[in-house]
């Protein structure tokens, strides 16, 4: 044989399973992980921990049922401040933008992205709680919002980006205007892409802890309305694992447990929608 063309199928060989182990290795981690996760979670999951309130400190037993629902609320409020303001600057960058103010703001995004999430907690901590002089689930939520704008305007400009220029050249040879076009074929055409963007950017701000001890704190009771102090279940896992009793451990796990379910199940989400996405995404 060639002594040149086995040398090549030799380092072929070698890259092709240091690559491979790599691979194994990455998702060998991951799987550790999230088994011990779910072996410690699952076995301290119980009905009574999804429905009760906290135990009183000292105590056994209690749940963490207001914690899950003020996580609920806190994302609902990101959800409602943070996708729309991500989506409305994702549409300008995609379809209105010049060259140097977008890349301004395209810029700025993707260190907004890489700005550490306790600083957005004191960001939020200034700016909301002390003019209010209360820590409260609006100012988590804000918080929460705020990190996601980012997220959602760039998955949003990537997106829209990727509908083929043919729909926007027939809805304006038809009549349209460009807002109308846009309105009407551009953003339906990718409308399931942008939830999927949108979904992932909950994922991944629903696990931070830093953003809320600054801004929501947490609370024991139930929380009425957006402008008490809230539990949330990022909180309670430090609060818990941090503290000085067994139990409190053990609740730990059963609510990093119900995260990773609820952070699984939305990536899980978004993915159904890609694969149904628009036919003019396709190919």
């Amino acid at each position: 044989m060639n002594p040149r063309l086995a040398w090549r199928k030799f380092v072929n060989a070698f890259m092709l399973t240091l690559t491979g182990l790599c691979a194994v290795l990455s998702v060998s981690v991951l799987l550790i992980v999230l088994g011990y996760l779910g072996w410690n979670g699952w076995q301290y999951l119980t009905w009574t921990f999804l429905t009760h309130l906290p135990a009183p400190v000292g105590e056994t037993g209690g749940g963490m049922a207001n914690a899950i629902v003020g996580s609920g609320k806190l994302l609902l409020i990101a959800a409602v401040t943070g996708v729309p303001t991500g989506l409305l600057g994702g549409i300008y960058l995609a379809e209105f933008g010049g060259k140097a103010f977008t890349f301004l703001v395209r810029y700025t995004a993707d260190l907004l992205n890489g700005v550490p999430s306790i600083v957005m907690g004191i960001f939020a901590y200034t700016v909301v709680v002390l003019p209010m002089h209360h820590f409260s689930a609006l100012a988590g939520g804000l918080a929460l919002g705020v990190m996601l704008v980012p997220i959602v305007l760039r998955s949003t400009e990537d997106f829209l980006r990727a509908v083929p220029m043919p729909l926007r050249e027939g809805a304006l040879a038809l009549g349209a205007s460009k807002w109308k076009a846009i309105a009407t074929v551009v953003i339906p055409a990718s409308i399931r892409a942008i939830a999927t963007g949108a979904l992932l950017g909950l994922a991944r701000v629903a696990g931070e802890t830093a953003p809320l001890l600054f801004t929501s704190a947490s609370n024991q009771f139930w929380s009425h309305g957006l402008n008490q102090p809230t539990a949330s279940l990022p909180v309670m896992i430090f609060l818990y694992a941090t503290g000085p009793y067994t139990d409190w451990h053990r609740q730990a796990w059963a609510a990093g447990f119900i995260l990773l379910m609820l952070v699984l199940v939305a990536n899980i989400g978004a993915r159904l929608i890609l694969s149904r996405k628009s036919p003019a995404l396709r190919g």
